[in-house]
């Protein structure tokens, strides 16, 4: 009696079959790849339309008649636009140093804080992040005008701090709570006070979630409108107020040429919070707005 053995090279065949039906199992449906196509289209087509013309060589807004830079040497020859520019930028570097200051020292004390009274502070710190823009403009407009202080600059930079501490603490809460005490505890028993022992230990190793946010914050604060129509005087406007203002009367097309600089400038401030952890040997990415 002789026995017929199974051939061994049904055996590959069966894998191939295997290895294409998990293929196909893993194909994204179309409808949702459209979809996704179409989100992004509606999302950033209006951009890159804003961008293209800023380039424009004439003066329509409609029909692309070659490149040129005359619409950023218009903007840098107008005087208003360039003093409301100067004037964000004054207002973004006073909000991210002053809510970089109250945010450390708030994710320290909340992290380091053990009591119901720290974990209620916890809960009413997340409250500017899930509170409309517009309610936070308009509550900080009538506490202003309350206390008699005239809408400016100043108030505009008041605002802006406010509104910026919770971000730089979530940023950097997770990160403090990461950090092992013991090295704090470890440098106060070689003689060093609980100042030293923070400003020599505690603020090195918080150095590149605290550059992080400091990014973020400028970022933000540069971009934001809302906060700086409500809380800002006649003259000298940030530069989003005043391109609001611009904008009422026709849109312009240096107009489109500042909110391309705007664009790039936030695109690269961001991509520079992102990355910076990893110029420190750390976890870079969007691991940052966690703080690990």
């Amino acid at each position: 009696m002789t026995l017929v053995s199974t051939p061994t090279a049904t055996a590959p065949a069966r894998e191939s079959a295997r290895t294409a039906k998990r293929r196909r199992g893993r194909r994204r449906p179309r409808v949702l790849i459209a979809i996704t196509t179409l989100f992004f289209a509606l999302l950033y087509l209006p951009i890159a339309v804003v961008a293209l013309f800023s380039f424009n060589s004439q003066k329509s807004l409609t029909v692309f008649d070659g490149f040129s830079l005359r619409w950023y040497r218009a903007f840098a020859h107008d005087d208003v636009l360039i003093a409301s520019l100067g004037t964000s930028l004054r207002i973004s570097l006073v909000a991210m140093a002053g809510s970089v200051l109250l945010g450390v020292a708030l994710a320290l004390g909340l992290v380091r804080c053990r009591t119901r009274l720290g974990s209620l502070a916890g809960l009413i710190m997340l409250v500017p992040l899930i509170t409309p823009e517009i309610v936070t403009g308009v509550a900080s407009m009538l506490l202003f005008k309350g206390l008699g202080i005239p809408l400016s600059t100043f108030t505009v930079m008041l605002a802006e701090i406010t509104f910026s501490i919770s971000y730089v603490t979530v940023v950097l809460r997770s990160r403090v709570a990461a950090l092992n005490p013991e090295v704090e505890e470890a440098a106060m028993d070689l003689g060093a006070t609980r100042w030293q022992a923070v400003r020599l230990v505690t603020l090195p190793a918080l150095l590149p979630a605290v550059l992080a946010s400091a990014v973020l914050i400028f970022a933000l604060v540069f971009d934001d409108f809302v906060l700086a129509y409500f809380t800002t005087g006649v003259d000298p406007q940030p530069l989003s107020v005043r391109i609001y203002s611009a904008i009422r009367f026709g849109v312009q097309p240096t107009i489109n040429a500042v909110g391309t600089l705007m664009l790039a400038g936030s695109i690269a401030l961001i991509a520079l919070a992102l990355f910076i952890p990893r110029l420190f040997g750390r976890r870079g990415g969007l691991d940052i707005l966690s703080g690990e």
